[in-house]
């Protein structure tokens, strides 16, 4: 197997302060958190920006210094949301990706998300991707089920993307593939040939899927978008805490989490 590429989500775009006091908003904190999870064993980290109220935004200057301030402090590969917030106009969720990130998020189709609607039309995501390969961005292609899947696969049928591909279960989300271990096995056996994949669990999801990832190669995601809490009643201190954790039970079961460097290796990310 290949080294464990640890992803940490800091923030994401719907979780708040009231649900999880210790959750980085501002550039320095989301920095900081940043080079928290790359000393307990993160080599990528998943950014969304917020505005000072905490209120989401993809504010270009926003993510900007953000990148620039957690550059300064480690070497993690920074991965920029496209997702932005439901409700964002296409146009809005793709200016980070001109700032050249390493990497960036692309959904691959449109999904229930609890009581909202996460719109993506075909012809918006041809433009995310096209916009990644102009600015020679690595695509995480974010999968909620498995027609999403099917449809990368028709993309690389046609040509219009290269693989090896790298994608990122998302499960548990309400409206979208369970978190359970038959959603994942059932994902993982739809997998392009030679994909490389990570696997977010959210909620109560988090911990039993990233488990099972490191035990069939895969990749893990962990952090406050996608889960604030360390146990059940008992909420997670930082997402270095949640980081430490996977870093821990990867070494338990004598899978070595990757560096920075060595996930660029894994994803074919040149510096």
């Amino acid at each position: 197997m290949d080294k464990l590429i640890i992803t940490a989500a800091l923030t994401g775009a719907e979780v708040t302060r009231e649900q999880q006091p210790a959750l980085p908003l501002t550039p320095d904190e989301i920095a900081r958190a940043a080079e928290e999870c790359a000393q307990a064993g993160a080599s990528i980290v998943h950014v969304h920006a917020r505005r000072p109220d905490g209120t989401p935004t993809q504010d270009k200057a926003i993510y900007a210094e953000i990148i620039e301030k957690i550059r300064a402090r480690c070497d993690v590969i920074v991965q920029v949301s496209t997702g932005g917030a439901v409700g964002m106009t296409a146009a809005e969720r793709l200016a980070p990706v001109e700032l050249r990130p390493e990497m960036a998020t692309l959904s691959m189709g449109s999904v229930n998300f609890g009581d909202d609607v996460f719109l993506n039309h075909p012809a918006d995501m041809a433009a995310f991707l096209a916009a990644m390969k102009e600015f020679r961005v690595r695509p995480e292609f974010e999968i909620f089920d498995a027609g999403m899947l099917h449809s990368l696969q028709r993309w690389l049928k046609q040509g219009v993307v290269d693989g090896p591909v790298h994608v990122d279960l998302v499960l548990g989300v309400p409206g979208a593939m369970a978190g359970t271990p038959e959603s994942l096995m059932f994902l993982r056996s739809q997998l392009p040939p030679e994909a490389t994949w990570t696997v977010a669990g959210i909620g109560a999801a988090q911990l039993p899927l990233a488990a099972m990832a490191i035990a069939l190669g895969g990749h893990v995601r962990v952090g406050f978008e996608d889960n604030v809490w360390y146990r059940k009643g008992e909420l997670a201190t930082s997402n270095a805490q949640l980081v430490a954790r996977v870093a821990r039970i990867a070494g338990e079961m004598e899978r070595p989490v990757a560096t920075p460097d060595e996930a660029r290796e894994i994803l074919g990310i040149m510096r």
